[in-house]
């Protein structure tokens, strides 16, 4: 059973430390995950020790994995499908995409396993579970950063080539888009890893999930592709994915279609799944020794 502590003063004059067990639905003690920020970071390095270990190329696969998707998705979408990219360069477009596609991928799946992957260190010691999703979104956002910088240099190249893109207001729009992504992906992933340990076909799902989800968004073609099908696009428009890549889109290249309505319901959707995530995360973490 979880437990925490709470520091309470005697008639003395001296401290004591008082154990007591969690039992309600909402246990997450904000100031205890910040008193443990120093495990956060350590666990973000051995993230990247774990991931890279013994590789020949080591980190460059951060740079690699979304380069080479994007020389796929320029070849099979772009000239031989022939889908519309809005008058943009096709390699920064899908480029734009599937950057910020990777990081929400990222932040699913490294979080998805939370308990089963973390089970033998979880019934050994006691430290605020919520700092091991915490540290792999962080982790997954040292990532974007690095490929965002990648996406950076081929659109100053592509600009100095003469391409037909420009920088637009929703710019500073971007850091919230990337926090509201990173915060959707923290929820989704802590409701899969708290089903995974009763469902542990979940585990095995959500890697073909996420994919799906994938094409279900406008990764690799525009919204504007569904102009002339209103019922698509409203449906399209219920994928709190949209939102965030047709924003980071109209911030960098110029191009996307961002409607208020959207927007307004991705952000509900963020919160609401961040919000349940973390209850259902704190309400696992009380048993799960017991099914894991």
């Amino acid at each position: 059973m979880a437990e925490y502590t709470q520091n309470t003063p005697q008639a003395d004059g001296e401290w004591t430390t008082v154990i007591r067990p969690r039992t309600g639905w909402f246990d997450i003690d904000l100031h205890e995950l910040w008193q443990y920020r120093d495990l956060t970071v350590m666990f973000v390095k051995r993230n990247f020790t774990v991931l890279y270990k013994q590789t020949i190329l080591g980190p460059a696969w951060i740079i690699l994995n979304p380069l080479i998707t994007t020389v796929i998705f320029n070849l099979v979408f772009g000239n031989l499908a022939g889908l519309s990219t809005d008058g943009t360069p096709a390699f920064l477009f899908y480029m734009a995409g599937n950057t910020l596609w990777t990081f929400f991928a990222n932040c699913i799946n490294n979080t998805a396993n939370t308990f089963v992957a973390n089970a033998q260190v979880f019934g050994k010691v006691y430290f605020p579970r919520l700092t091991m999703p915490i540290s792999q979104v962080l982790t997954s956002l040292i990532n974007f950063l690095i490929q965002s910088a990648m996406f950076a240099a081929f659109w100053v190249y592509f600009l100095l080539t003469g391409a037909q893109m420009h920088l637009t207001p929703w710019l500073l729009a971007v850091p919230l888009v990337v926090l509201q992504v990173m915060l959707l992906g923290l929820g989704v992933g802590i409701i899969v890893s708290a089903l995974t340990t009763k469902y542990r076909d979940l585990a095995i799902a959500v890697g073909f999930g996420v994919q799906l989800w994938m094409y279900a968004s406008p990764v690799v073609y525009p919204l504007s592709m569904l102009d002339g099908s209103p019922r698509l696009q409203a449906l399209m428009q219920l994928n709190p994915m949209t939102a965030p890549i047709e924003i980071f889109r109209t911030a960098t290249l110029g191009t996307g279609t961002v409607q208020a309505g959207g927007l307004v319901y991705s952000l509900v959707f963020t919160a609401a799944a961040l919000v349940l995530g973390v209850i259902l995360f704190s309400r696992i973490e009380k048993t799960f020794m017991d099914t894991v």
